[in-house]
């Protein structure tokens, strides 16, 4: 079974690229969403971040906004958080690995954000990377309900910058000129990966 870990900063199309993946018969471990069940109540990381940063609990789930906000300009507070979170997503990594594994999966599609920043870059085959134009990156991020400029740089200035990305890439996927033209670069990354042989 391949590893392919797919990755792009924020406002790239990550998303909507791992659907396609999806769509196409992949498995696709999507960490956002791993993140969110761990945030929601009962969530296994409800508990630790309540102690941690108690003003981020709200109805006895984390407020991703209101943690954003606490977290983001005190890299101290980052470090914490990711301390508690990175584990837990982790494991929720192992156990999707093993179910698919099991099912037979020639492929998987590991959709993590932030892969070289927590050296997830190492623990995948290949590395494909979503990305786009500055411009149209940035249209597109503070198109989006409550972003702002401010939050905007802040968020990138965490993030790997795009340029190293796609230096570091077996792959780069453009999502600069609509939604077939990405599917086409998806379908021959799986048609490609799919010829190669494993050691």
């Amino acid at each position: 079974m391949k590893d392919l870990g797919l990755t792009g900063s924020i406002g790239m199309g990550k998303s909507a690229t791992a659907a396609m993946f999806a769509d196409a018969g992949v498995p696709v471990y999507d960490a956002d969403a791993a993140v969110h069940a761990l945030y929601a109540k009962g969530g296994a990381a409800v508990g630790p971040i309540g102690v941690a940063f108690p003003e981020a609990i709200i109805d006895g789930a984390v407020n991703r906004a209101l943690l954003r906000d606490l977290v983001l300009p005190h890299p101290d507070a980052l470090s914490q958080l990711n301390t508690i979170v990175h584990p837990l997503v982790a494991e929720s990594q192992i156990d999707f690995r093993a179910q698919a594994k099991a099912s037979g999966a020639p492929l998987i599609v590991l959709d993590i954000p932030l892969l070289f920043e927590t050296g997830g870059d190492t623990r995948v085959d290949y590395i494909a990377v979503v990305s786009a134009p500055a411009s149209l990156q940035r249209t597109r991020v503070l198109a989006r309900e409550g972003m702002t400029e401010e939050a905007f740089e802040a968020i990138l200035a965490k993030q790997t910058p795009d340029a190293e990305k796609r230096a570091r890439a077996d792959f780069i996927i453009s999502t600069a000129f609509g939604f077939e033209f990405t599917r086409l670069h998806v379908n021959a990354i799986i048609a490609l990966l799919g010829q190669i042989d494993e050691d």
